[in-house]
């Protein structure tokens, strides 16, 4: 039976190039952003796309999305900022946090075979009258079995150390499950950083490869590559002279990824939104003295090498940082399309 992908808030397509790979057909996309809608375009030129603010799309839009015949599956995976422990400004009234409600509307109205929600760790903490609670509460009225874990990327083949809320829901009640990890202690090693981008081209800072425009690399301040260059291989400014420690950080022992080169034989630290800046993480590269660039975030992100990107160099970013790892996504997939439907559980 074939399954058909409409992927809500779908950035540049992280989650639905995973669905992809786990055998289903991806029909439409929908986010409100321009470069993250025309990065989908373009690496889903047979899909249809919505470029809209959700609050603003009508059941009957997306009800024309959905195929005739096979299974649907709805991903929501909304915007995370609200959620996250990295946001210190949290508004109770920031619109993003009722983006899970508005999903939720077409969920109920449109009633998919199965929906899978991701989001930062951080969502299930607002309690019983929280937008998670409302949403699963929802599901399990209308028929859906519903699961949802703290799922660690490294766990699943991703080089990262990012943790990720995942719900599973589907009207199979013996599909709403979590796959187990695959990589681990007694399983397969965790991949590493050398492992997804050490054969890239080599690229100084503020350069872009000829053969590749998103492998580019944003420039370092004069200051920032005598930093750079004072790091050793998976180290940070604990290694710098006196004179390279900017003044915050004098007794300062916390934030110690900022500033800090990965390392060629672990996973790399969370592709954030500004995963391409050297002084917001540990994005330096292992041995080359810059940032790493557009394509090996999305390297480290599990993104094939021939997926594009469109806009500037900092939006790439933010698309790949706020991009489900589509390894991740696959595996997730393969809760839908890999089980006989005739199982029991």
């Amino acid at each position: 039976m074939s399954i058909s992908v409409i992927d809500f808030f779908s950035g540049c397509g992280g989650t639905s190039l995973g669905l992809q790979s786990a055998g289903m057909q991806i029909s439409a996309g929908v986010d409100h952003d321009a470069d993250s809608a025309q990065s989908f375009q373009l690496n889903f030129p047979n899909a249809a796309f919505i470029e809209r603010d959700i609050r603003a799309i009508s059941i009957d839009e997306v009800c024309g999305l959905m195929p005739a015949s096979g299974q649907t599956l709805f991903a929501g995976c909304a915007p995370c900022q609200p959620f996250s422990k990295q946001n210190k400004n949290r508004e109770d009234d920031d619109h993003r946090r009722f983006l899970l409600t508005e999903f939720q509307r077409f969920v109920t109205s449109l009633r998919p075979n199965h929906v899978v929600v991701e989001n930062v760790p951080g969502l299930q903490r607002f309690g019983s009258d929280g937008p998670l609670a409302k949403f699963i509460g929802e599901l399990q009225q209308i028929g859906y079995a519903v699961t949802w874990s703290i799922l660690h990327a490294s766990h699943y083949g991703v080089p990262q150390r990012r943790s990720r809320f995942v719900l599973v829901a589907s009207r199979e009640k013996h599909r709403a499950q979590m796959s187990p990890p695959t990589h681990g202690p007694r399983r397969k090693p965790f991949s590493t950083v050398r492992d997804w981008m050490s054969n890239l081209p080599h690229l100084a800072a503020g350069h872009v490869d000829e053969s590749d425009p998103d492998h580019a690399a944003m420039a370092l301040s004069a200051a920032n590559l005598r930093r750079i260059a004072a790091t050793p291989e998976g180290g940070g400014r604990e290694a710098w002279p006196a004179d390279l420690l900017l003044d915050c950080h004098q007794g300062h022992k916390g934030h110690s990824d900022v500033y800090g080169r990965l390392a060629w034989d672990r996973p790399a630290s969370a592709m954030t939104t500004r995963c391409l800046s050297y002084s917001n993480g540990r994005f330096g590269h292992p041995e080359q003295d810059r940032a790493i660039s557009v394509r090996e975030a999305a390297c480290l992100q599990t993104f094939p090498r021939n997926f594009r990107l469109s806009g500037t160099i900092t939006s790439k970013g933010r698309q790949i940082g706020n991009a489900v790892p589509p390894v991740l996504s696959e595996t997730i997939g393969r809760i839908f399309t890999e089980r006989s439907s005739g199982h029991s559980g």
